[in-house]
């Protein structure tokens, strides 16, 4: 077989006898040699082009020094996800990164500065603020009543349109398994709105949980509601801080509207 690049070269070099057709075995004319020298250079140049679409196998360490330019399916080894190096990044590393942000909700000191575009309700056009913002609201044709499990992931405002049938307690969480001490970061502050529909008998709030402990919130005016307004929509807002693992600032108000 003509040895016409570099990948076709013999390990053993007794095997070596030619070189693109060029005879080099022992006895052979001396002209060949100068021949065989002049079709080496040859394939050195059409290695270093590319233009013998040759493979090679790099068994140490390889030192790029200037830009260069991978084209075709380049792959590597993918690294593990805690990996922090100036390692080549795979498409499968990136993949199990991505997956382990979890929501937004989730990001903290971490979280990612969001310019532009849109985001589930939220539009912001620039730098300089956002025109509207929508919040996720629950609509329900429940009465309040006995403890009522407000859950945070799912709405920002909750609207109970049946008439309060008794003074209630609000249980403020992140929803049946995930509590709010494990949504929420030490000096992080989360604001939820409840809508409460009364009747002819009007009924109020008059206790407030977190994750089903009991906390008292400070409420605007130094006064907690002791009823609720008749024929109106009493709306109800809390504002929880978290200021430890477990412990809980919350400022809370009662506006009505008839």
């Amino acid at each position: 077989m003509a040895k016409t690049k570099i990948s076709e070269y013999d390990s053993t070099a007794a095997n070596n006898t030619d070189i693109s057709n060029i005879n080099i075995a022992e006895g052979c004319s001396p002209a060949n040699v100068n021949n065989a020298i002049r079709s080496v250079m040859a394939q050195l140049k059409d290695m270093q082009t590319g233009a013998a679409s040759d493979n090679f196998v790099v068994g140490g360490n390889l030192s790029v020094t200037g830009t260069s330019t991978l084209t075709g399916n380049v792959t590597a080894p993918t690294q593990t996800a805690a990996d922090n190096s100036t390692k080549v990044a795979t498409t499968a590393f990136v993949t199990t990164k991505v997956g382990t942000l979890g929501t937004m909700s989730s990001q903290n000191a971490t979280a990612v500065a969001i310019t532009g575009g849109t985001i589930a309700g939220l539009t912001a056009f620039n730098a300089a603020g956002i025109t509207t913002a929508g919040e996720t609201t629950t609509v329900s044709a429940t009465a309040a009543t006995g403890t009522i499990n407000y859950d945070v992931v799912t709405q920002g405002v909750l609207f109970y349109t049946s008439n309060a049938s008794a003074n209630w307690t609000v249980n403020l969480r992140g929803n049946s398994s995930t509590s709010l001490n494990t949504l929420m970061a030490v000096g992080e502050t989360r604001t939820v709105t409840f809508m409460v529909t009364q009747g002819a008998t009007a009924y109020y709030n008059s206790a407030v949980q977190v994750d089903g402990s009991s906390v008292t919130p400070k409420w605007q005016g130094g006064v907690a509601p002791a009823s609720g307004t008749v024929n109106a929509v009493d709306i109800y807002t809390y504002a929880v801080v978290k200021t430890a693992s477990a412990t809980y600032s919350v400022f809370a108000s009662k506006t009505d509207f008839k």
